[in-house]
């Protein structure tokens, strides 16, 4: 099959109620449970209060019903984001995975449908399984709520009218710009949520507590958009040693936070993109002088929490963020798309390569001859089905190769 034929076989057959589900005569799709330890650091949480010093512009008898029940309860107590399943695709074999790749998504992402073919085609290729891991409140890690147009369409109708300046509002991404607009911390509180569930996810495989991957694997990664920000994170910290050997491949991400041009009707809206700004970039330090939780996490006690702060912005930490890159630069591999307006080529460089681009990270750029977008590099459509198969597989055929080195 083609990839626009993989694309649609998969919109078929992907659900996360069954435990394993045959893809072809070669590949399957297993489905695993899994309960986040980490939640106690969000919002309501443990210790973690939800106080933030951000205002919205908005008149306190404006704010809607709706919108409070449904987007700003606490997030410590949103249990799709607490017990959920993850996807595997792997080989059909009676052995334990030797070597598996993680995948990570992008930003306000609700179903892996164009991951899929990536993921399967890495498996026909290498042989590896591919673990398809959710990021906090993404994917089924939200309420099916966030996602319903009925009920997003309220709340959509609203927003317009609170912030009459607003751009790129739409239902697709008004869930997620409320979210953030109100509490711009989540965005640093749900990252760490998930880096702390990647490890515990790893730290199962390595106790030999996972069915179907050894405790001696390999672990590579492969990322797009906002996931190679959580990647990144992962290889420079290299917590328990656990990306010692590993290889990480960026599709369309690599930049830090601040480089970033997120502002789309599929991502974030305008107001949502300046509070969180605003919050994670130019008031960072006068937050961490008065949050003495997020002060914690952040702090040389994490390691994690002060390679996520140098993610932030380009101008802070960055001698401590190019050594890092440095020393893992021999295991990563980008890859840019020239007309790419959310994550730029140019900004790719300017973190991986660094200030001087002196650090020996390879990044390619590539066009496509069809039309296309950092959302859907490669869009299934029927009249350029032959093109973007082309295309799709010139790129992960490079993503392959590297991987294999």
């Amino acid at each position: 099959m083609n990839y626009f034929e993989t694309y649609n076989h998969f919109k078929t057959i992907e659900n996360y109620d069954d435990n394993l589900i045959e893809i072809d005569e070669k590949t399957l799709m297993h489905n695993f449970d899994f309960e986040s330890q980490s939640r106690f650091i969000l919002p309501g949480g443990c210790g973690n209060s939800g106080d933030y010093e951000y205002l919205p512009s908005i008149q306190h008898e404006y704010e809607s019903d709706i919108i409070q029940q449904m987007l700003n309860k606490n997030d410590a107590e949103i249990l799709e984001n607490i017990n959920f399943r993850y996807h595997i695709i792997a080989p059909k074999s009676a052995e334990k995975a030797k070597k598996i790749i993680l995948m990570f998504h992008g930003f306000n992402e609700k179903n892996w449908t164009k991951y899929l073919p990536w993921a399967k085609y890495m498996v026909d290729k290498t042989g590896k399984s591919v673990v398809l891991f959710p990021i906090a409140f993404h994917m089924n890690r939200a309420p099916v709520a966030w996602s319903d147009i009925r009920q997003m369409y309220d709340i959509s109708i609203q927003r317009k009218e609170r912030h009459k300046d607003v751009l790129c509002s739409s239902l697709s991404n008004v869930a997620i710009s409320t979210r953030l607009h109100n509490k711009p911390q989540r965005f640093i509180w749900s990252g760490l949520q998930t880096y702390y569930d990647i490890i515990s996810f790893l730290d199962a495989v390595k106790a030999n507590k996972h069915p179907i991957i050894d405790k001696e694997a390999n672990v590579d990664i492969f990322s797009y958009s906002i996931g190679s920000f959580l990647a990144e994170i992962l290889m420079m910290t290299n917590q328990s040693g656990y990306f010692s050997k590993s290889k990480f491949v960026s599709f369309c991400g690599g930049a830090v936070f601040n480089r970033l041009s997120p502002v789309s009707k599929f991502i974030l809206d305008s107001e949502a993109n300046v509070s969180l700004y605003s919050y994670i970039v130019e008031h960072l330090e006068s937050h961490l002088k008065h949050d003495e939780v997020l002060r914690h996490y952040l702090s040389e006690i994490h390691p994690e929490g002060v390679n996520f702060r140098a993610m932030l912005d380009y101008k802070t930490l960055t001698k401590q963020r190019e050594e890092n890159l440095r020393n893992i630069s021999s295991r990563i591999y980008a890859i840019a798309l020239a007309e790419d307006t959310v994550v730029p080529a140019y900004e790719i460089i300017n973190t991986l390569q660094g200030m001087k681009r002196d650090i020996p990270v390879k990044v390619d750029i590539f066009d496509f001859p069809y039309k296309y977008k950092h959302e859907d590099p490669f869009p299934a459509l029927k009249n350029i089905q032959n093109e973007v198969d082309e295309n799709f597989r010139k790129i992960f055929d490079l993503v392959i190769d590297f991987l294999e080195k």
